[in-house]
C-alpha cells in the first residue's frame, strides 16, 4: 500500500439485479476478501464548510489519469485552505479488495472512495453511500446534466448519482498504422475477430519484440475478464441463462475462450499470464505490440509524448464483433464518499474539484490536453484544444460509450446487466476465482476445457442462490 500526503509531494503518480438484503450483499463481499486549480473553479465544492485542519484520506487506484489528479492536488489544497488530502493509492485489483472491504464493513477508514459503475447502484441500494445528487445539483457550476448520458445513468440508483465520474470508457482496438503499412495491411473499419486473427500472427515478430496483439491475462474481475467478457458476448456465449443455469461449459463460451487464449499463445506479448491494463499499455507505447484491444482511456496516454514513442502513430478501431453489433464495454472510474465519513462537505468540495469542468481545463493547461481525463463530460468534447490534441481518438471513444449495450449484451437473453461484469454482488468473488482459472489456461497450466469446467461449478453455486431463495 501505497500512502501520499499530497501537500507534501507536490507532485506526481449496473441497473442490476440488485442483493435481496444487505446482509447478502456483505457474505459476498466477504468472500472477496478472503480471496483474496486555479481560482478559475467556479464554484465547485462550495456547499457546506469544513473544520480548520480536516485531513481526507481519499482511496484511488494507480492508474495514469490519478498520479495526475495527485500531482495537481496542491490547486485544491491552496483553494480550501485547512482542508488537506491524504491519498492511498493501490494496485487495480488491491484497490477493489481494499475498498470493498472498508466500505462493507462500515469503516471510518476512507472519506473518498474510487468505486466504478459496478459498485455504485448496489452500494447505493445498501445505504452505503451518499446520495450526491442534491449537492450536485446545489453546486454553483458543478452543471451535473454535463455527464455524459450512459455513464451518468450507470452511476445512478433511483434517478440520482451515487458516485460521480473521474472518467468514462468503453473499449476499442488500437492499431499501429505504420506497422499495418509496413506489411501491407489494411484494418477494416468494422473489424470481426476473425479478420483481426490473422492481422495478429502476420505482425507479430518476436525476433523484433513486437507482439502481433496484446490481451490482458493478468488474473483479476477487471483484469483479464474485461476484455474477455466481450469476446464471450460476441461468440455468442453468455454467464447464465434466464433461469440462472450457468452456461460457461457452453460451446459459444469453449469457442471464444479458446479463441482468446490461442491468440495469445501465438501472437501474444511474453508473460501474457501476468500482464493487466499497465503492463499492456506499456508495451504498447513503448513500440513493443502491434495491436492492442482494451480501454479507450488508453488512448490519452499512446498520444502523450512523455510517455509514448509511438505518438502519432496509432488508429482506433471498434471493439471487434461476431455475432453482435457492437461488443465494447462500459465503464467509469467514479468518486463517492461513503456515508461513514466523518467530512461528507469536505468530502463533496474534494469530489467535485475532481470531477469538475475546471479540473479537465486544468489537466489541460498544466499537464497537456491529451491527459485529460476522457468519457466523462459532452463539454470536454466541445473544448478546442483538447479536439485538437484528442483527433484521432475522441471520436471513437464518444462512438464506443454510446454504443454499450449492459442490457442487451450478448446474442441470448440474460437475466442480469453489465458488459464486461455481472451487475450481481457475488460476481467479485465469482469473476476473480474464474479469472484465476482463464490465466491458468492462458500460462498453460491447463486446459481450456478444464478451467472452464471448475469454472462451471463457481457459476453453478451462485446461479442456485439466485433460483432458491
Amino acid at each position: 500500500m501505497r500512502i501520499r500526503q499530497a501537500r507534501r509531494r507536490g507532485r506526481h503518480t449496473r441497473g442490476s439485479r440488485q442483493p435481496r438484503t444487505s446482509r447478502r450483499r456483505l457474505a459476498a463481499t466477504a468472500s472477496v476478501a478472503g480471496l483474496l486549480l486555479t481560482a478559475g473553479c467556479a464554484g465547485a465544492g462550495a456547499v457546506g464548510g469544513s473544520a480548520p485542519g480536516t485531513t481526507l484520506t481519499v482511496a484511488i487506484v494507480a492508474n495514469p489519469q490519478m498520479a495526475d489528479v495527485e500531482q495537481l492536488t496542491p490547486y485544491f489544497e491552496h483553494q480550501h485552505p485547512g482542508v488537506h488530502i491524504k491519498y492511498v493509492t493501490l494496485p487495480e485489483n488491491e484497490a477493489r479488495q481494499k475498498i470493498t472491504e472498508s466500505v462493507a464493513t462500515g469503516s471510518h477508514e476512507f472519506d473518498v472512495v474510487m468505486i466504478s459503475n459496478y459498485e455504485t447502484p448496489m452500494w447505493a441500494k445498501d445505504s452505503w453511500l451518499v446520495d450526491l445528487q442534491p449537492y450536485a445539483d446545489r453546486t454553483p457550476g458543478y452543471d451535473p446534466g454535463d455527464f455524459i448520458g450512459p455513464i451518468r445513468q450507470s452511476l445512478s440508483y433511483r434517478g440520482d448519482m451515487y458516485s460521480v465520474p473521474f472518467y468514462g470508457e468503453s473499449s476499442f482496438l488500437m492499431y499501429r498504422k505504420d506497422l499495418f503499412a509496413a506489411h501491407h495491411l489494411t484494418m477494416p473499419a468494422h473489424p470481426t475477430w476473425d479478420q483481426v486473427a490473422p492481422l495478429a500472427d502476420k505482425l507479430n515478430d518476436p525476433a523484433h519484440h513486437i507482439a502481433g496483439i496484446c490481451l490482458r491475462g493478468d488474473p483479476g474481475w477487471g483484469e483479464n475478464l474485461a476484455p474477455l467478457d466481450t469476446v464471450v458476448n460476441t461468440f455468442g456465449g453468455r454467464w447464465f441463462d434466464q433461469r440462472w443455469n450457468a452456461q460457461l461449459t457452453s460451446p459459444a463460451v469453449e469457442k471464444a475462450v479458446s479463441f482468446y487464449t490461442g491468440l495469445l499463445h501465438r501472437a501474444g506479448e511474453p508473460a501474457a499470464s501476468s500482464a493487466g491494463f499497465t503492463e499492456c499499455g506499456t508495451d504498447m507505447a513503448q513500440g513493443n505490440a502491434a495491436m492492442w484491444y482494451d480501454a479507450t482511456v488508453a488512448a490519452g496516454s499512446l498520444e502523450d509524448p512523455a510517455s509514448s514513442k509511438v505518438v502519432g502513430k496509432i488508429g482506433y478501431a471498434p471493439a471487434p464483433v461476431e455475432k453482435t453489433n457492437s461488443s465494447g464495454w462500459l465503464y467509469s472510474w467514479s468518486l463517492g464518499i461513503p456515508k461513514t465519513s466523518g467530512h461528507k462537505d469536505a468530502a463533496w468540495q474534494f469530489v467535485s474539484w475532481a470531477t469538475s469542468k475546471s479540473y479537465i481545463k486544468l489537466v489541460g493547461e498544466k499537464l497537456g490536453w491529451s491527459r485529460v481525463p476522457p468519457g466523462s463530460r459532452a463539454s470536454t468534447y466541445q473544448i478546442p484544444q483538447y479536439q485538437k490534441a484528442a483527433a484521432a481518438f475522441a471520436g471513437p471513444t464518444v462512438q464506443a460509450i454510446s454504443s454499450a449495450d449492459p442490457v442487451h449484451p450478448t446474442v441470448d437473453p440474460v437475466p442480469d446487466t453489465g458488459v464486461q461484469f455481472l451487475g450481481i454482488p457475488e460476481f467479485e468473488d465469482l469473476g476473480t476465482r474464474v479469472s484465476q482459472q482463464i490465466t491458468a489456461a492462458i500460462a498453460r497450466q491447463k486446459s481450456v476445457h478444464d478451467a472452464l469446467a471448475q469454472s462451471q461449478q463457481y457459476a453453478r453455486t451462485v446461479g442456485r442462490s439466485y433460483q432458491h431463495p
